[in-house]
């Protein structure tokens, strides 16, 4: 039986701006099984990436985790101290961030870089920690391991850092890693590349993935399960092919439309998400797509709760509900 390995209960997280707070996460709820593979979507300021930080305590001023709880393995990891969190952090819980360029230092060689993760996390002595960090690069696919350990992060092209970051991530053996965008800016096909890698490592290790993109394609091939957020809050979520093919939700209908067809050519036309994300620091009080929903009614200016769906699909829409249709 598969077991719950993470469990995030209404997390809130704020930020103090000189306009206002702005409310970035706004009672986000979702869980990670053992082994699974869970994507993370929405556009850029839906708070995807803020709650991936809020799950490595990375939540720094002027941010802050206003409200809910975040259990690992049944254990809260609220109210950490920053020592508690570094046992954690890297060692069983593991990020790739979105700009290996930003966080690669720059003055330092690839292998001091992986070395002293690796020793810091798993204490090892140095010369073991270097072989550690070869074996990983030729894990992800580098040449010449022996030799690129000796380099720095400039003499790597964009899709051989992101694979030093997969190295670096997973040289700690950690039983969840949390990808941000790992594909942004990099070629199509060292896109897939990495993908496959991401898909083949996580199977070897059956350690569990949340993959956290704008991509809907990018979730199609690796995930098992998906959430759909915006205005920092969940819209939606279920398996892959039920949110491809059953969207429950307007916003993810409207993602869905606004993707490119494979036999679509060259003359197709995308529909897009008419209008603007929502203010965060002045959120509408009810759903937050009400300005940009072709569907939006009466209703709407009431937040909705997630309606069931069924195979564990749910959406967060009045539309769902007939009675509050039939009402208006």
């Amino acid at each position: 039986m598969t077991e719950r390995l993470l469990t995030v209960d209404s997390l809130k997280v704020s930020f103090d701006t000189r306009a206002g707070e702005n409310q970035a996460v706004r009672g986000v709820s979702f869980h990670i099984d053992e082994g699974e593979t869970l994507g993370i979507v929405g556009e850029s300021g839906s708070g995807k990436s803020v709650t991936a930080k809020a799950l490595l305590g990375l939540i720094s001023p002027p941010g802050k985790v206003i409200g809910g709880e975040i259990l690992y393995h049944g254990e809260s990891l609220t109210g950490l101290s920053e020592k508690q969190w570094r046992s954690i952090r890297g060692n069983r819980i593991a990020m790739v961030f979105q700009d290996p360029m930003t966080a690669l230092n720059p003055v330092k060689k690839i292998g001091a870089q992986m070395t002293e993760v690796i020793a810091r996390h798993r204490g090892l002595k140095k010369a073991e920690a270097l072989k550690e960090a070869i074996r990983m690069l030729s894990e992800v696919g580098i040449n010449e391991p022996e030799r690129r350990v000796e380099q720095y992060p400039h003499e790597f092209s964009g899709g051989m850092r992101q694979r030093v970051m997969i190295a670096m991530a997973l040289s700690c053996q950690p039983e969840l890693l949390l990808a941000d965008e790992p594909t942004t800016a990099i070629d199509v096909t060292i896109q897939a590349q990495i993908l496959d890698l991401l898909k083949e490592l996580k199977d070897k290790s059956r350690m569990s993935v949340v993959l956290i993109t704008h991509d809907l394609g990018v979730v199609a091939q690796v995930c098992t399960r998906v959430i759909v957020m915006y205005g920092g809050m969940v819209m939606e979520e279920g398996l892959v092919d039920d949110i491809f093919f059953r969207p429950g939700h307007p916003y993810t209908q409207g993602l869905l439309r606004s993707l490119p067809k494979r036999d679509g050519g060259s003359r197709e036309r995308l529909v897009p998400i008419e209008g603007s994300p929502p203010d965060l620091i002045n959120p509408p009080p009810g759903c937050p797509f009400i300005e940009r929903c072709p569907h939006a009614f009466g209703k709407c200016v009431e937040r909705p709760p997630l309606f069931e769906l069924g195979n564990g699909q749910r959406a967060m829409c009045w539309l769902l509900d007939k009675e509050a249709k039939t009402g208006e």
